[in-house]
């Protein structure tokens, strides 16, 4: 390898290094709405319940105005201050609290909510969080 090639390479690596920390670090844009959505199942650890209701959150991306969607489930906390009791949760991020209500009131998030999280879920609790 020549000297010029391991330079480009050095030059490429730090690059996305620096890139990639950079976009760690962000802060979210002024005005931004994070819609956190916490779910207990009516069966609680059944596998296929949460298993549905993940697959029905990412169906979601798909809904105009998300800069990022993301589900999983809860990380288990003997920390007294950490809720770890419900089985799926829901981060959702808006440019702005418009599209988080255009999100709301979209006929596929609608659709979502009445067929499949209704059915499956005893609990909801919904934070929103603007900046």
């Amino acid at each position: 390898m020549y000297l010029s090639d391991m330079k480009l390479l050095l030059t490429l690596a730090t690059s996305a290094a620096l890139v990639s920390c950079a976009s760690i670090a962000l802060p979210a844009a002024h005005g931004t709405v994070d819609h956190v959505v916490l779910m207990w199942l009516k069966r609680p650890g059944n596998a296929a319940d949460r298993q549905t209701l993940l697959a029905a959150c990412t169906d979601l991306r798909v809904i105009p105005g998300i800069k990022f969607l993301d589900s999983g489930t809860a990380l288990a906390s003997d920390r007294p201050v950490v809720d770890d009791s419900f089985d799926v949760g829901l981060t959702v991020r808006f440019d702005s609290a418009k599209s988080l209500h255009a999100y709301e009131t979209d006929p596929r998030h609608v659709k979502k909510v009445t067929e499949v999280l209704k059915p499956l879920t005893k609990k909801i609790v919904v934070y929103d969080i603007v900046r």
